[in-house]
């Protein structure tokens, strides 16, 4: 079994690209450096306020072919808010396989009070779980969850990167896990701007057809008004309930939701469109045996 505990993770980040020569492309090395610069640095922003970050690029090596990023925190004035935590470069760690992992909709998730297990097959990802907590507070931030996007994207353009390691310092030998090119293209799309002009807030039952068991910006599939919809679901409290296992989530079930619609407007005639769905708050979970009971008895 193929094991990464991202506790190792802590100042410095090795991107192992896996390539088919001894050479990598200098436009997809740039981009990939500055998009992982800017991931660190939106992660660092929603969990170190008053703390500035630097990212550098302390060696490109062989190994495949490899780039040591370092990460380096000062603090902003003279006051900060809260203690530091340098856990950046393991939230950006911890994200990019979150990410690649789920692109099949076969990853497990197990949540105990101190650790995450994010797990597909046999590839096994061990979070802590402050860098758990601190991932999710990370992705509310769309500069973050964006960056993350261009890293994957950057590297799945070039078709002679086979795929993509990640090691916690340079004298790591190969990486546990492989991320194929494959999958970094795949999760490098979910993340897609929804350009759209307003906002309508509703209240709303959506009945689940598909459920994203892990607390993600993925997007779930619910039939609406007779027709079906996707969407992410980005209420904390409704994930905290389900990892305490105070719910359990069926297809068929029916949420009572706010949900946000994404509308844009057509110019040429004026009239506004539903272009993407967001669910805000989950007020109340209904499970479909419930449902069936109270038939039986009308």
């Amino acid at each position: 079994m193929a094991v990464v505990n991202i506790a190792q993770f802590e100042d410095s980040l090795v991107l192992h690209f896996e390539v088919e020569q001894r050479r990598i492309n200098a436009y997809t090395l740039a981009s990939t450096l500055i998009a992982i610069a800017d991931a660190a640095k939106a992660a660092n922003a929603a969990i170190n306020p008053g703390y500035e970050l630097e990212v550098v690029v302390e060696a490109i090596s062989a190994g495949s072919f490899r780039a040591t990023i370092r990460a380096l925190y000062s603090k902003r004035g003279i006051f900060a808010a809260q203690a530091l935590a340098s856990i950046a470069l393991g939230i950006v760690t911890s994200y990019i396989y979150e990410r690649t992992l789920a692109v099949d909709n076969t990853v497990k998730i197990e949540v105990t009070t101190d650790e995450v297990v994010v797990q597909r097959g046999n590839d096994r990802v061990i979070v802590p779980r402050n860098v758990y907590d601190a991932t999710r507070q990370a992705e509310k931030h769309k500069s973050f969850t964006s960056s993350v996007s261009r890293v994957l994207g950057s590297i799945a353009k070039d078709d002679n990167v086979i795929g993509l390691g990640l090691l916690p310092n340079p004298k790591s030998s190969t990486p546990e896990i492989i991320i194929p090119r494959s999958s970094m293209l795949a999760a490098s799309l979910q993340d897609d701007d929804i350009q759209h002009d307003r906002v309508v807030t509703e209240i709303a039952d959506l009945q689940i057809v598909k459920a994203i068991l892990d607390k993600s910006k993925r997007k779930w599939e619910f039939m609406w008004r007779g027709f079906k919809i996707s969407a992410p679901v980005i209420d904390d409290q409704f994930y905290k309930d389900f990892f305490a296992h105070n719910i359990t989530i069926a297809p068929g079930d029916v949420l009572n939701v706010t949900l946000h619609i994404l509308q844009q407007r057509d110019e040429d005639t004026g009239i506004y469109r539903n272009v993407g769905y967001e669910v805000v708050t989950v007020h109340s979970h209904t499970p479909r045996v419930t449902q069936m009971r109270l038939a039986d008895q009308l």
